[in-house]
């Protein structure tokens, strides 16, 4: 099968490497095809499906009723898990509004709530945007209005969820050719 070569004495590879493999390397090459293909569209469609869900909450959030509302405790918070980490520092802020005649308290600046940071300055930039008796607006759910938030969610993951679905197609693609018959394949190749 190999042609050896008569001044160097190496083997030189055969003409045609594809039609040299045998029955078995071809079926485990399209088996590891397709789980690469379809490994990527499960991340692709995943990270596609939770930034849709992002969009979507934050657009729907664009659309809840805006009411007057007053900050009522606007302070920095610390923790720290053991001696050995850093102090962690976050932004509480509460506010009070009033829906459909009943008051109400709100402790959301966004709907994912403030996160912790080891960044002090962040969470002081956050309390000096609300200052404790400043009236400012606010957005409730109307389906659940003891959920209100001063800042609605960023559309950013609208925006790039493209980024995503490259991956998800890209998987598709490449399950499509594993699964393809190899009369298709050798059909292609021949042209």
């Amino acid at each position: 099968m190999f042609l050896a070569h008569e001044e160097s004495g190496m083997a030189m590879l055969p003409e045609k490497p594809h039609e040299t493999l045998r029955p078995e390397s071809k079926v485990s090459a399209r088996v590891f095809q397709a789980t690469v293909g379809l490994s990527l569209v499960m991340i692709g469609g995943l990270f596609v499906w939770l930034m849709a869900r992002s969009y979507l909450r934050a657009r729907e959030m664009r659309s809840w009723p805006e009411v007057s509302c007053q900050i009522l405790v606007s302070e920095i918070e610390q923790r720290r898990h053991d001696p050995q980490s850093p102090i962690e520092y976050r932004a509480v802020v509460n506010f009070g509004y009033e829906w459909q005649g009943k008051p109400q308290v709100g402790d959301h600046l966004t709907l994912r709530g403030s996160a912790w940071s080891s960044k002090q300055g962040l969470a002081e930039q956050r309390i000096a945007e609300f200052p404790v008796g400043m009236t400012t607006r606010c957005l409730v759910n109307p389906a659940r209005p003891a959920v209100a938030v001063l800042k609605p969610d960023s559309l950013a993951p609208g925006y790039s969820i493209w980024f995503p679905g490259l991956f998800l197609v890209a998987g598709v693609g490449i399950t499509i050719r594993a699964f393809r018959t190899n009369g298709e394949a050798a059909s292609t190749k021949g042209e």
